[in-house]
C-alpha cells in the first residue's frame, strides 16, 4: 500500500535540510503528481542551500587566508550617519568554519532575518561584544574618532583577546593587535558580517527605546537617520537630548 502524500509531506516537514536528499531518494520514483511536486520543491531547496553554502565559502576567504591565527575578530560599526543617537561597534570572534546560513552585511538582510542571525551569532560565537560612543562624544571629538573609540571599547570587552582583527574599511589607531582592513568587508567576511549584525540589532533596539522616551521624531522607524519625517519634526520641535548638534546645524 502506497504511503499517503500527506504523510510524505509531514516527513519532509519534520526533517532537517541534511535529511532532505535521503527522503528525496526514497520517493523520487513515485509517479503521483503530488509526490513529484513535493520532491521538486525540496530539490529546489537543496539547490538554494548549495548556492548559499557556496556564497558563504567565498565570505570565508580571509578567515582561511589567516587561518594560522587562533582568534580572528570581525569589527564593524553602525550609526555613523544618523542625526541622533550613538555610534555602535560590534566585535565578533567566530569558531573556525562555523556555518551560519544567510549571514551577510546587515544592510542586505531583512529586520526579521537580522534578529534570527543575532541570536544564532550569540549562541555560536566564541566571543561577542559591543562598544558605543554617545551623541555628546561624537560632537566632542567628531564621528570618525568616536567610531574608533567605540571599536576599541568593543575589542577590550571581548572575553577572549583576538590575535587578528578584520575591519570594515578602517584601521583603528592605538590598538596593539594586527589589523586587516577590507573595503566593503561586511559583504566579504563572515566575521565582519557577524559584527555588522550585532551592531545593527543592538543600535536599532536602543533607538526603539529612545522613541518611547523622546516621541515625535520617529526614532523607532528611522533609527535617527535623516528621514523627511525626522527632519520635519526636528524643525517643528527642536532637538531632543540625544541629537548630535554637530549634525543638525543646517536644520535648525
Amino acid at each position: 500500500m502506497a504511503i499517503k502524500i500527506a504523510d510524505i509531506k509531514s516527513e519532509f516537514e519534520r526533517a532537517t535540510v541534511n535529511d532532505y536528499q535521503a527522503i528525496i531518494n526514497v520517493y523520487k520514483e513515485d509517479e503521483r503528481p503530488g509526490v513529484i511536486k513535493l520532491v521538486q520543491k525540496y530539490e529546489k531547496q537543496l539547490e538554494k542551500l548549495a548556492a548559499e553554502r557556496a556564497r558563504l565559502a567565498l565570505m570565508r576567504e580571509f578567515e582561511h587566508k589567516y587561518s594560522d591565527y587562533s582568534f580572528i575578530c570581525g569589527i564593524d560599526e553602525v550609526g555613523r550617519g544618523p542625526l541622533a543617537g550613538p555610534v555602535i561597534a560590534g566585535a565578533v570572534i567566530l569558531p573556525k568554519d562555523v556555518e551560519i546560513l544567510y549571514l551577510n552585511d546587515s544592510k542586505q538582510v531583512s529586520e526579521k532575518k537580522r534578529e534570527e542571525l543575532y541570536h544564532e551569532i550569540m549562541e555560536k560565537a566564541v566571543a561577542v561584544a559591543t562598544g558605543s560612543a554617545s551623541h555628546e562624544r561624537i560632537d566632542e571629538i567628531n564621528i570618525l574618532q568616536a567610531t574608533y573609540e567605540a571599536m576599541r571599547q568593543a575589542i577590550e570587552k571581548l572575553g577572549v583577546k583576538p590575535d587578528l582583527l578584520l575591519n570594515d574599511a578602517v584601521h583603528i589607531p592605538d590598538v596593539d593587535i594586527k589589523q586587516v582592513s577590507l573595503i566593503k568587508g561586511d559583504a566579504r567576511s563572515v566575521s565582519i558580517a557577524a559584527a555588522s549584525i550585532i551592531a545593527k540589532v543592538t543600535r536599532d533596539k536602543l533607538m526603539e527605546q529612545y522613541d518611547t522616551v523622546f516621541p515625535g521624531y520617529g526614532f523607532a522607524s528611522n533609527k535617527g537617520y535623516g528621514s523627511a519625517e525626522h527632519i520635519k519634526a526636528l524643525k517643528e520641535m527642536g532637538p531632543s537630548p540625544i541629537h548630535r548638534m554637530s549634525f543638525i546645524k543646517n536644520f535648525l
